[in-house]
């Protein structure tokens, strides 16, 4: 179910004729459709880098240079050719805080303490805890991200000259939305002419030549403001090197640090399998570690992985990592020799590209999979859209996770229970067949399961049909253990692991060895020395 539902994300994000390509090698039109799919996500990253330093209380020229040293080194070394990396508004509206009332050279510092933690992170390789993601939480990370990038662009609807307080007026709105509309249309058909430009490259270029041919007065992508600058320069940031210093920007880089690697690697499955790739987690871990190490002594915000630029990208060919490093230095060259042209690009034209991009990002087929998959799974894919759109990325994940770990908990308590019988091999004995997972969760039910006032003499358990998962599963078999002690009776215990028989203190000669006892895994080395029960 799982595998189908994540090939029926993967068709819907991507086009068919895009949806897995297979390595054509380094022709001249591999080559074109990657650069061609950069400069389409470098011009898609203007706008967005820009609003996201405004959102972090900074200038806009930090914002670019954390997209463009972020996004280049991360396509160089990161773990998923094809992902696109930059400033992202998960991080800037934690930055914000620490901007306001710190200065913007601890928000460097602390960019540059996230990037260690990161790096920490993957060299423990702690990136293969994101496979604990169930798929509806995944379903509502996307669904999740669309509507965000959604909102996100109608800003671009506000009249720059109300400082984004008012909407644009009745006609300029209309020719807004018109251009906008026409935009989102030649994306569409330009795939049934040609497949030599990248679609959103053609919409972009097209809009923007009738704007600036015909002087129509929108918003442009300088009205937000200007792009023009130098070269990034190395620079130390200007904080005390004490601790009180590293007890202010501690919390602010452990949080954004925790929040890039999450969206990170959630965008590093997604785009995993649309391209058909897999691994890479640790190394994207490092990547994104490393990217904000270098940008934070540079003068730029920071970033992780961008979802929207990253389906921009997957959707105009890009496939290697000549697309990300073409992107980025796309981007420093808008930044120092072509700022005045790509001020004169209409924002509509760049918001028809979004808004497309939330059409293919959001999983339409997750209302028909709501009514298929269990209600809990439901519940979780409604949950994780709602907490990601009305708090963040992290907080939505971390709940989602937790949402669904309690469920598969509560499911799993309620299986465990008894088949009772007649012992064939001792007389006058009683068997429990155990059947369902020993764990914390069932630990109560399963002392229920016994009537030890009404048992004969001799009673066996065999849990040949359970699994005995963690300490509180032993525990629970001792006090049982006990009570039939207690009462003079004697307990038999059958087909459980090595290291039970080690651990089962109080059962002693009452746990019997088989041949055909099991051989997973339950406790740790800890447990035997301390005589402490422990498990996995």
């Amino acid at each position: 179910m799982k595998r189908a539902a994540m090939a029926l994300l993967a068709n819907r994000i991507s086009p068919p004729n895009l949806s897995i390509m297979q390595d054509e090698g380094w022709s001249v039109g591999r080559v074109r459709t990657e650069v061609l799919s950069g400069l389409t996500v470098a011009l898609a990253l203007v706008p967005e880098a820009v609003a996201f330093a405004f959102v972090a209380g900074v200038h806009p020229l930090v914002g670019l240079y954390a997209a463009f040293l972020v996004g280049l080194i991360t396509a160089v070394i990161g773990g998923r050719p094809g992902m696109i990396s930059g400033a992202t508004g998960a991080l800037a509206v934690v930055m914000v805080a620490l901007v306001a009332q710190h200065g913007v050279e601890y928000l460097f510092a602390t960019v540059v303490l996230m990037g260690i933690i990161q790096v920490i992170a993957g060299a423990l390789h702690w990136g293969k805890f994101i496979r604990l993601v169930p798929h509806s939480v995944m379903l509502g990370f996307v669904n999740g991200l669309a509507i965000v990038i959604f909102l996100a662009q109608l800003t671009q609807f506000k009249d720059p000259s109300s400082g984004g307080a008012d909407w644009l007026g009745g006609g300029q709105m209309l020719v807004m939305l018109a251009l906008v509309a026409l935009t989102m249309g030649i994306i569409w058909g330009t795939p049934k002419i040609t497949k030599i430009i990248p679609a959103p490259l053609a919409g972009i270029g097209i809009v923007a030549v009738l704007v600036i041919v015909f002087g129509i007065d929108v918003p442009r992508v300088g009205d937000m403001a200007s792009i023009e600058g130098g070269l990034p320069s190395f620079h130390v940031p200007l904080v005390p090197f004490n601790l009180e210093t590293f007890q202010i920007i501690l919390p602010y880089a452990v949080i954004l640090a925790a929040i890039g690697l999450i969206e990170s690697l959630l965008t590093l499955n997604l785009v995993g399998e649309i391209t058909g790739k897999r691994g890479g987690a640790s190394q994207e871990c490092i990547a994104q570690g490393a990217s904000n190490i270098v940008t934070g002594f540079f003068g730029g915000m920071g970033g992780c992985a961008m979802i929207g630029q990253s389906m921009i990208n997957v959707k105009s060919g890009g496939r290697t990592r000549i697309a990300g490093i073409a992107a980025a230095l796309f981007l420093l060259a808008f930044i120092v020799v072509a700022s005045p042209l790509i001020e004169q690009i209409p924002l509509a034209a760049l918001v028809g590209v979004m808004f497309m991009v939330v059409i293919g990002t959001f999983a339409w087929n997750s209302f028909k999979i709501m009514t298929k998959v269990p209600r809990t799974d439901a519940f979780v894919i409604v949950l994780v859209t709602a907490v990601t759109v009305a708090e963040d990325l992290a907080i939505a994940v971390v709940v989602g996770v937790i949402v669904s770990a309690l469920a598969y908990a509560w499911n799993n308590a309620r299986r465990i229970h008894a088949v009772t019988r007649d012992s064939d091999s001792e007389e006058g004995a009683k068997v429990y067949e155990i059947e369902g997972p020993l764990f914390f969760g069932s630990a109560d039910g399963f002392g229920e399961l016994f009537d030890v006032a009404g048992d004969p003499d001799k009673v066996i358990v065999d849990f040949v049909r359970s699994r005995v998962v963690d300490q509180s599963a032993l525990q629970a078999i001792e006090a049982v253990a006990g009570k039939y002690e207690a009462a003079g009776k004697r307990l038999i215990l059958r087909h459980l692991t090595r290291d039970c028989h080690e651990l089962l203190t109080n059962a002693g000669h009452l746990v019997v060895d088989s041949d055909d006892d099991p051989e997973y895994g339950v406790a740790v080395d800890y447990g035997v020395k301390t005589g402490i029960l422990g498990g996995h």
